[in-house]
This record gives structure tokens, sequence and C-alpha cells, in this order.
């Protein structure tokens, strides 16, 4: 079995998913956030999980990282024209 170079590596530890949404510049940019959101959160979650780190400071991070995104949000203006049909 041949090794993995490093595009395999990164494909593999962080995946990315494709985008089935309305495609708009915003949103394939929040959508990249989200993405990497999850997959940050995963990894505090595990390491709080293995006790590398406590459940205060996994909060702390986790909620930082809510914030951020949240920022992404509002800034690309994701939700903000919401119109009813």
């Amino acid at each position: 079995m041949a090794p993995l170079n490093y595009q395999d590596k990164n494909s593999f530890l962080c995946p990315r998913s494709r985008y089935y949404g309305q495609v708009k510049p915003e949103n394939l940019v929040f959508n990249a956030n989200l993405q990497e959101f999850t997959q940050r959160v995963s990894y505090i979650t595990s390491l709080e999980t293995g006790g590398k780190l406590s459940i205060e400071e996994a909060f702390g991070k986790i909620e930082a990282l809510w914030e951020q995104l949240e920022s992404s949000k509002n800034k690309l203006g994701i939700g903000s024209d919401i119109s009813v049909e």
C-alpha cells in the first residue's frame, strides 16, 4: 500500500462536503465557515473526552468558535433577506 501524501491526509483529517443550497458567494463562504466550525468542535470534544481539556476549557473554546461563526453570518448578511413566498 502506498503512503498517503499531504493532500490525502488533509482530505482524511478535514473532509469537506459539497454545498447543496442556493449558490451565492456569501452562502459558499458561510458553508465553508460552518464546516470549519464543526471540524473544530469535533477536535475540542475529542480533547475533552480524552482528558486533555477540562469541561470549562472546552465550553469556552466552543463558545468562542460559535461567536466567530455568528459574526461571520452577520457580516455576510446570511438570513437578513428572508422573504415570505
